[in-house]
């Protein structure tokens, strides 16, 4: 999957491994997603957008808040783990080639996780979304931070060794090679700041996770899609193998990704 602007999306969303990672990713973030979303109370009857939706567990919260009489815009560019049908209207699409037809604004909310971090364009598609609100809407932005992950046990200092470096390969080389921004999370408070939104509030959070557990399962989810890239930038094949047995073990323990979600609101005319 490829964006307009030339930078190669690492990761097969429409794959089996992909469903997977979705999965996870729900399982994961959800409650702390929603935990932001909840207070803003989404009535019958509003319009919503679903920016990157991914395996749609935000999409199918919103409809179910939506009801018959709402609409959510779930958008991806690949759309294969998303079921349309009202009130969810499905678009596979470029969020590069901007909202417009069947899914240009007003918004009463918009919705983007872990979406805006993979896009060059991020700051641009931001401005773009803000003037996509529906006076008095809501715009909600989570993304992942750069912050390392460290190793909190480990059978060997060798393992360590592995995590440390294919981490590097992946945050610090191959990440930004596939136009990925993991300073943009902590640029988001700033961003609604800078676009006049009101009521920002947001969370920062993470936790431990250990082999064998959806966050480091997730990790090898990701490992795997981006085998080629990590290659290509120097990863050894038995690194990369270690690594997939260090996300199974349950005696290996790291911090997974910190998680910046933030809401804020647009004037009400």
């Amino acid at each position: 999957m490829t964006d307009t602007r030339n930078t190669q999306y690492l990761f097969k969303t429409g794959s089996d491994l992909g469903l997977q990672h979705m999965n996870f990713l729900a399982e994961i973030f959800d409650r702390h997603t929603f935990g932001v979303l909840d207070p803003i109370a989404v009535r019958a009857g509003q319009r919503c957008l679903d920016l990157g939706a991914g395996g749609g567990s935000v999409t199918r919260r919103l409809a179910d808040q939506v009801g018959p009489t709402g609409e959510v815009v779930a958008i991806d560019i690949d759309t294969t783990h998303l079921t349309d049908g009202p009130p969810i209207a499905v678009h596979r699409h470029d969020i590069n080639d901007g909202l417009s037809g069947p899914i240009a604004g007003p918004y009463d909310l918009i919705h983007a996780r872990l979406t805006l971090t993979h896009l060059p364009r991020r700051d641009a598609i931001f401005t773009e979304l803000v003037d996509a609100l529906a006076p008095g809407g809501w715009i909600v932005i989570g993304d992942a931070s750069g912050r390392p992950l460290s190793v909190l046990s480990a059978r060997s200092e060798q393992d360590v060794a592995v995590w440390k470096r294919i981490q590097h390969l992946s945050h610090e080389v191959v990440s930004p090679a596939g136009g990925i921004d993991f300073g943009w999370a902590h640029r988001i408070d700033d961003a609604m700041a800078g676009a006049g939104l009101t009521n920002v509030h947001g969370i920062e959070v993470s936790e431990t996770v250990n082999g064998g557990s959806p966050g480091a399962l997730l990790h090898a989810a990701l490992n795997l899609q981006a085998r080629e890239p990590l290659l290509a930038a120097g990863a050894e094949p038995r690194e990369l193998e270690r690594y997939q047995e260090l996300t199974r073990d349950p005696e290996f323990r790291t911090w997974f990704y910190q998680f910046i979600c933030l809401r804020g609101r647009k004037a009400p005319a």
